[in-house]
């Protein structure tokens, strides 16, 4: 019993030893993978492998707080298995470094490095006591010049040792003077219109300021055990019992006007009932009807893959980043869609993706479609489901799920349940029930194009809004608000949209069930007022407005610049 309680006493020292934020940075630069949960700091190397949400979504939150998060999209008994990973514990308010994937640049915590920490310490602490810099020493810095680095530096040189003042971790709410010298050249056109929109935003929301930022974290905070107590968690089963009835009328259907010979009414029936099936995919995706992981994965996988064809564990690693850094151009899969469309002119730089891990290049191709993607925006959508075939599939073959932990038998899963999909949509209905090639191409292009709302439905709640950065300073519920809206349809209308239409409530509560969602909007939209957050709501045309006018602003912004090179390479310039 001795060894056991020597090694007990050893893990509580180290859950107990408080870290610095110079400490923690040391850690990343020498490649750990750090988070801070509820004030606990957690090294999750070894859990990056296992995570059934992919290790994309952990790496966004490397070297920040992400309670918030954590909290929004885990149940709390995953919450509490991350205790297993504490290293140790911090005191007083975090301040966010930008995570290495990000581009975050972090200093080694040498010994040297620890000797001249002390005497900082002590001289800080002998000018000011109550100085912020003597327990908070200078943060890493941020290359702007490099800003589709994803190493974690360990600085060799020793220049940053002659700072005298707490660098931030620089992101694009600094001003662009900043970026460059003041007898270098004056911003771009396209720098300059990223300035602007980040001073938008700034001006329409609350301020970064910690007090703020704070405040607003503690209400949210606050609004999620209102939540909790209200017993909106709570799945009511009658509702799926509901949905049920209607997928199997849809399949139905689907299968009595196949056997009369109405390929294209068949072809509608069934994309109708594809369209449906999404949303309790969503559901189980996010854990969201039974809480249970397993029963819910299993209800997900049957869900979209056996009865869809679509990959729940491709699902799941995309969307958990989407939920992380929303509207991010570098970032958020759900908005890099180059070289079809692009939301914002900071796609025309050819862009890394962090997800994709590959450079989102802005070739002919790109600047051909993107000056007519509100023209093509609606067409294009019709096509949608071919290109989450191919998603899917790479993801399977390539094996990109966890192989090991909880998760590792989700793979195989979804590989058996795609290749029965294949077998009764291909073989059963397409090739034994179809008689010719025409008649086949009519019910494959009409089931498919049907589902084409659903992907403007998808798109509709993000393509509108904020891609700005305002940096790491800016708390996980304002970040949700800012760059989601919802949709104002009538009650009735709830099962068209399957809870797709209050995505702005959906990002901030994952968890919750969707036909929960319409109860908690009066709690957020009361929180809004409280906090002085907008809350985007539109009529679905109205937002279908906004974002074919968004759609049309960034493909204007693409023949002027082309125009603008014409014009540069015609003069020879």
């Amino acid at each position: 019993m001795a060894p056991t309680n020597d090694c007990s006493a050893v893990g509580t020292y180290r859950e107990e030893a408080v870290l610095t934020r110079r400490q923690v940075e040391g850690m990343i630069a020498d490649g750990k993978t750090i988070i801070i949960l509820d004030g606990k700091v957690l090294k999750v190397d070894l859990w990056l492998k296992y995570h059934p949400g992919g290790d994309k979504s952990i790496m966004h939150v490397v070297g920040r707080d992400a309670t918030d998060e954590v909290n929004a999209l885990h149940s709390y008994d995953a919450r509490q298995r991350m205790a297993a990973y504490q290293i140790g514990r911090i005191e007083g308010r975090w301040q966010n470094f930008l995570p290495p994937v990000q581009g975050g640049m972090f200093r080694a915590y040498s010994d040297q490095v620890q000797q001249l920490d002390r005497s900082h310490v002590l001289f800080e602490s002998d000018r000011d006591t109550a100085s912020e810099s003597a327990s908070l020493p200078d943060s890493p810095i941020f290359d702007p010049a490099d800003r589709s680095s994803n190493l974690r530096s360990r600085v060799p040189n020793s220049d940053w040792l002659h700072q005298s003042s707490s660098v931030s971790s620089m992101s694009s709410t600094e001003s662009l003077e900043a970026l460059e010298p003041k007898s270098g050249p004056r911003p771009s056109l396209m720098d300059a219109r990223t300035q602007r929109e980040i001073d938008l935003d700034l001006d329409k929301y609350p301020s970064l300021d910690p007090a703020t930022q704070d405040d607003i974290v503690r209400r949210y905070r606050q609004l999620g055990q209102i939540i909790h107590a209200q017993n909106l968690y709570q799945c009511d089963y009658k509702d799926y019992l509901i949905e049920l009835v209607r997928y199997a009328l849809l399949f139905a259907m689907c299968l009595l006007c196949l056997r009369f010979g109405w390929y294209a009414t068949s072809g509608l029936f069934l994309g109708l009932f594809w369209h449906q099936l999404v949303f309790t995919a969503h559901d189980a995706g996010h854990m969201g009807i039974t809480h249970d992981f397993v029963y819910d994965t299993v209800i997900g996988v049957i869900v979209a893959d056996f009865l869809g064809g679509l990959s729940l564990g491709w699902w799941k690693r995309s969307h958990n980043v989407h939920h992380i850094v929303t509207n991010s151009p570098e970032h958020d899969p759900d908005i890099e869609h180059v070289p079809f469309f692009a939301i914002s002119h900071r796609f025309f730089e050819s862009l890394r993706s962090t997800f994709y891990d590959r450079v989102m290049i802005y070739d002919c191709v790109a600047k051909f479609a993107i000056r007519y993607q509100h023209i093509l925006y609606y067409p294009m959508l019709t096509l949608g489901r071919f290109n989450l075939y191919v998603l899917s599939w790479e993801f399977l073959l390539r094996g990109r799920g966890p192989r090991k932990g909880p998760a590792r038998w989700h793979r195989w899963f979804e590989v058996v349940g795609n290749i029965f999909f294949w077998v009764w949509f291909g073989y059963g209905i397409l090739y034994r029930t179809i008689p010719d090639a025409r008649s086949r191409f009519i019910f494959v292009m009409v089931s498919h194009m049907v589902t084409g709302p659903l992907h403007v439905q998808i798109t509709l709640s993000h393509f509108a809004m904020s891609t700005a950065d305002l940096g790491v300073h800016e708390s996980f519920p304002q970040r949700m608000l800012r760059t989601t809206m919802d949709v104002d349809c009538p009650e009735w209308l709830d099962f068209i949209h399957g809870g797709l239409q209050f995505q702005a409530i959906h990002h901030l509560f994952p968890r919750i069930p969707r036909h929960n969602l319409r109860k908690t909007q009066k709690l957020v939209q009361s929180f809004c007022n409280d906090v002085g957050i907008p809350y985007a709501l539109y009529g679905f045309v109205e937002g279908n407005k906004h974002v074919v006018g968004r759609l049309a602003d960034v493909a204007n912004q693409a023949a002027i610049l082309a125009q603008c090179q014409k014009t540069v390479a015609g003069n020879g310039i």
